[in-house]
């Protein structure tokens, strides 16, 4: 455990000096999370045995038991479609390790001329291609690293980027309890689309779940956007994520989450709905998993979701 004295400070020091993550070329990374977290809010940097939460916390891939291909799809706003795919699988030269992509198509735009003219219609695609590895600090102390290559294309212009993960989980078996952090996108870019640099959309997260005694309920409570830039130090850790997920039988979890910070940037009240708030659906056989998921951005969009996990 004297590895675990000597990460916390510096868990500290990137919450405390905080990195920009304004909006980019890159704000598609930010889109792509699975169904399943999705509809707990997002509140899913602690969860173990999920192929999909790599994109969230590298380290979780330490849990992965088996080998398994996973796919999420997202329909987005508009003619917007995103989604990730991703394999993990373990070999004796690397041990567990996860190759992954995430994509956006922005769907087509009408092109024109300096005098309104139109033209020929163009596209917007955004790509990522990531490697992820795992190992172990010390019992039940896991750590993992992503790298990813980034890009994104407007037209006949484009943009690259190089860019890691990392994360840390602690578990403790015998409260049943995982927490976990992470920080995303940290990198910069290697082609610009003009003659400006852009900063990737860096975000920090912490938090904890718990599966409760007696009760088939999974709690989970994080984090996240730890390095944006606020007015104050505390003013932060109001970007909160709650999630809850019970198991109603051996084959289906219901799903109910709330994330602070969406419902937070619907500024107009009118438009607040639901926003924040999401919700969703697992069914789980011997091989295959399905996850739906629903997350609301107010009465401007409703976005759905749905994964599929394969064991191999």
């Amino acid at each position: 455990m004297n590895n675990c004295k000597s990460i916390i400070p510096i868990l500290f020091i990137f919450i405390t000096v905080g990195v920009a993550s304004a909006q980019s070329s890159f704000h598609f990374l930010t889109l792509n999370s699975s169904a399943r977290a999705a509809a707990l809010g997002g509140a899913f940097v602690s969860m173990p045995e999920d192929a999909t939460a790599i994109f969230i916390n590298p380290a979780t891939l330490s849990t992965m038991q088996d080998s398994r291909l996973s796919a999420t799809f997202l329909k987005h706003v508009v003619d917007i479609n995103s989604g990730l795919i991703s394999y993990n699988a373990n070999s004796e030269l690397l041990g567990k390790y996860a190759v992954s992509a995430q994509f956006t198509s922005n769907g087509s735009f009408q092109g024109a001329d300096k005098n309104g003219i139109k033209t020929t219609t163009f596209s917007g695609t955004e790509i990522a291609l990531s490697g992820t590895i795992t190992n172990m600090f010390d019992s039940n102390f896991y750590y993992g690293a992503t790298v990813k290559l980034i890009y994104s294309g407007l037209e006949k212009t484009s943009s690259t980027a190089l860019a890691a993960d990392v994360g840390l989980l602690y578990q403790i078996p015998k409260s049943r309890v995982n927490i976990g952090f992470s920080i995303l996108n940290l990198g910069a870019q290697l082609s610009k689309y003009g003659t400006e640099s852009e900063s990737l959309p860096v975000d920090a997260r912490l938090g904890i779940n718990h599966r409760l005694r007696g009760l088939p309920l999974l709690l989970n409570f994080s984090f996240h956007h730890l390095a944006d830039e606020t007015d104050g130090f505390f003013d932060r850790f109001a970007n909160f994520s709650i999630g809850g997920e019970l198991t109603i039988s051996k084959v289906i979890d219901l799903r109910l989450g709330y994330d602070n910070l969406v419902r937070k940037s619907v500024s107009l009240e009118t438009q607040r709905g639901f926003s924040g708030f999401g919700a969703g659906v697992g069914v789980k056989t011997k091989n295959i998993l399905v996850d739906y998921g629903v997350s609301s951005l107010g009465s401007p969009a409703t976005l759905h979701r749905l994964s599929v996990n394969l064991k191999l």
